[in-house]
């Protein structure tokens, strides 16, 4: 790609521009044009503009939010310019799941450069709030319940200091956070299904930080996003969860053999579905993220899937 227009959407938060200049010129020696992301435009803009000057590659340089944007600013124009993930955030969750090189910028371009582009999928979320409707995508996971509430709880210094771990530390919080309420769900366009729950996860890749997986199903080229619901009211239903998650849903998933149901096993306290489309109604409002974003509370949110909506290099 030496010929290549490539376009760099940083963030100025995470690295320096000297920096990925170092780590770029180790592997490319094409056309460059650089950037900037601000604290009113995560990426979007940005990459707005890099189309609009006619690069061949955008690379995302910084978190998961910068990687959202970027991966959102595509999309919108169904744009066939390639996507480059240099993760230098806390998650790093897409990259994490594509088995990307972390926060290594040499080696991110690298693999960039030397692999061959795949689609993946991107989630849209529409939420209704107070100052009106907003559509957002998201690469990862979007939802509420026990999952957001970590995003929200988590103090942002200790996240700096320990990175991943602050998420731990804000678990307890979470968890006492998250009361079951009545929400109405309509998947795929069918009719309202009226359920209890506490938390509710719509998922394009299915791993967080530290191995742990909460949709073992997940495949972000697959055409469908996997949903989890989480029922546990009381140590009970809680044991059950933490059981299903890690034995059922986790061990005992490596140790099957080809002949065996492969899928992600529900039970009373935890519900798996795959989707195209998902309506859900809150009786009561909730915090709902997206990829690590808090978008603020609702009472409505609406989920799709755009298949193949971005090629990642």
């Amino acid at each position: 790609m030496s010929d290549a227009h490539a376009g760099i959407v940083w963030n100025p938060t995470k690295t320096t521009r000297e920096a990925l200049e170092t780590a770029l010129a180790e592997q490319f020696d094409g056309r460059v044009s650089w950037f900037e992301t601000t604290e009113d435009d995560p990426g979007q803009a940005a990459t707005q503009q890099a189309l609009d000057e006619g690069v061949d590659v955008v690379f995302a340089a910084g978190g998961d939010g910068t990687v959202r944007a970027v991966a959102e600013g595509l999309a919108v124009r169904e744009s066939e310019v390639e996507l480059g993930i240099i993760p230098l955030g806390t998650g790093n969750l897409l990259a994490r799941n594509l088995g990307l090189p972390l926060n290594d910028p040499a080696a991110a371009f690298a693999r960039a450069f030397e692999g061959n582009a795949r689609p993946i999928d991107l989630g849209w979320v529409e939420t209704s709030l107070p100052e009106g409707t907003h559509r957002h995508a998201f690469t990862v996971m979007a939802g509420f319940g026990m999952d957001a509430h970590m995003i929200t709880e988590t103090d942002e210094s200790l996240k700096d200091k320990a990175g991943w771990l602050a998420y731990v530390e804000s678990l307890g919080r979470a968890v006492a956070a998250s009361e079951v309420i009545d929400l109405r769900l309509a998947f795929d366009g069918g009719a309202t299904e009226e359920q209890k729950a506490h938390t509710l996860i719509v998922g394009n890749c299915g791993s967080l930080q530290a191995g742990v997986t909460l949709l073992p199903d997940a495949d972000p080229g697959d055409g469908e996003l996997d949903v989890l619901i989480l029922h546990a009211d009381g140590l009970a239903g809680w044991v059950e969860t933490l059981r299903t998650m890690m034995w059922d849903n986790g061990l005992r998933r490596l140790l099957r053999t080809g002949d065996e149901d492969q899928r992600a096993q529900s039970t009373d306290s935890t519900t798996h579905r795959r989707i195209t489309a998902l309506t859900i109604e809150l009786d009561e409002p909730r915090v709902f993220e997206v990829d690590g974003d808090d978008l603020g509370l609702t009472t409505r949110i609406d989920i799709s899937v755009q298949p193949g909506a971005v090629r990642i290099r």
